[in-house]
């Protein structure tokens, strides 16, 4: 009898656990090589995983809702229909499923493994497997909640998939999105009252408990724990910065109708003041310091159901910023559905995190591990200034603190960074768009 195991995979190099969202086939049933099998959540993105081989799936060793770590059996393959009994009568006990990381299996070359697919851009008829439509769990919920029949919707995910987003696009009625913490509105935007209040209110089928609940930390928040107790060990300084905006204002008020977005400007201004200054994009390794060749500009996104993914606007130096803009729109909305590629959201250089869409004053960001600084981004406000012939009028100035990891980065460096970047902000922000 031939078994062939499905290993829990590594969909990105960080990743040292995986929890099993749904399976996509069921024990007794028909697999193709090529084909998905069931959907993985890594620490920042779902994937389908599809087998190597044809057969029939003769076991699943964790149910949906476990968490394994990366090279744990979760399931079997036979490749005869007659060999399913003796498999599930042979199967090993399935693991608790929320037992701790274990042991990886022994370094036997596996006969067939499972492999992440890419996500599919686009839209797709229902997918049906053994009569049921394939969708997210969130998806799901969502069709029950809204009256949405799921096998009227066409789906944008892998193979089909159907996501949230279709099934909001189906219903007609918007749901609750990610909190963008990276400047979607303007530096420059309105009051703390009239930005900050819908967040609020708690998103639908968020991760977020009420009085006297506790929660569990789900798969995207342990990671995030994980990178930030990782930069307690950085030894860090920070500096800031005041930057009058009026006339990067006036400039997002021309591009702006041409699709760019406020993120787009500052990560422009960002990645060509970095290109100036390659020690500021540089990053602390084992071997010394780290000089990337490109400029990718990494943006912080918080996410409805908690924790913190940062999609990559990469090679952002170069990038024309009205593909930069709708690039960020595409790296937003799949974000949203957790289908980022890891390369999309694991590449950054130097990272960028904006809230002043939330009328915040001033903070100071936790530096990514792997990266020498990140920018903290606050609110634009109008502020009595004193000009330098003791002349007074009224200007809008944000604040920016910069985060740097002082083995690479020390403070003259800094310093100088945030010095270009405000003399290109205030004197030559229509120069991003050439």
């Amino acid at each position: 009898m031939a078994t062939h195991d499905i290993f829990m995979p590594a969909l990105s190099s960080t990743m040292t656990e995986g929890k099993i969202v749904e399976w996509l086939k069921q024990p007794g049933e028909k697999v193709a090589r090529g084909e998905s099998v069931l959907v993985v959540e890594s620490d920042k993105a779902d994937m389908d995983v599809e087998s190597f081989q044809d057969g029939f799936l003769a076991a699943v060793l964790m149910p949906a809702g476990s968490t394994a770590p990366v090279g744990e059996t979760i399931g079997l393959i036979v490749e005869t229909e007659a060999e399913i009994a003796d498999a599930k009568a042979n199967a090993p006990a399935a693991p608790a499923a929320a037992a701790a990381p274990a042991a990886a299996p022994a370094a036997t070359p596996p006969v067939a493994a499972a492999a992440p697919v890419a996500p599919a851009p686009v839209a797709a008829a229902p997918v049906v497997s053994n009569g049921r439509v394939v969708a997210s769990p969130r998806a799901k919920k969502l069709a029950s909640q809204m009256g949405v029949d799921l096998a009227t919707v066409r789906g944008s995910g892998p193979h089909g998939r159907i996501q949230a987003e279709d099934v909001e696009q189906a219903s007609g009625q918007p749901i609750s999105v990610p909190r963008v913490a990276e400047g979607t509105a303007p530096a420059a935007g309105g009051s703390a009252s009239s930005t900050a209040a819908p967040a609020a209110a708690a998103p639908a089928g968020n991760s977020f408990g009420r009085p006297g609940e506790t929660v569990a930390f789900n798969t995207l928040q342990g990671a995030v724990n994980r990178n930030m107790e990782a930069s307690l060990a950085v030894p860090c300084f920070r500096v800031g910065y005041t930057i009058t905006t009026d006339k990067l204002d006036a400039f997002y008020k021309q591009v702006k109708p041409k699709g760019v977005t406020m993120t787009a400007l500052l990560a422009k201004a960002v990645a060509v003041t970095l290109a100036r200054h390659p020690q500021v994009n540089a990053a602390t390794t084992a071997a010394g310091m780290s000089y990337p060749a490109e400029v990718n500009v990494a943006v912080a996104v918080a996410m409805e159901d908690g924790g913190l993914i940062t999609p990559v606007l990469r090679q952002a130096d170069r990038t024309d910023l009205y593909e930069m803009s709708r690039q960020w729109a595409d790296l937003v909305k799949r974000s949203r559905s957790k289908q980022l590629l890891p390369e999309e959201y694991s590449t950054g250089t130097f990272t960028l995190s904006n809230l002043g869409m939330f009328g915040v004053d001033r903070f100071d960001a936790i530096l990514p591990p792997g990266t020498g600084a990140i920018l903290a981004v606050a609110a634009s406000r109008p502020m009595v200034v004193a000009g330098k012939d003791g002349s007074i009028a009224v200007k809008r100035q944000m604040q920016v603190n910069l985060t740097a990891d002082h083995r690479v980065v020390y403070g003259a460096d800094g310093a100088s960074f945030l010095k270009d970047l405000a003399d290109l902000i205030e004197n030559r922000p229509e120069s991003l768009a050439l």
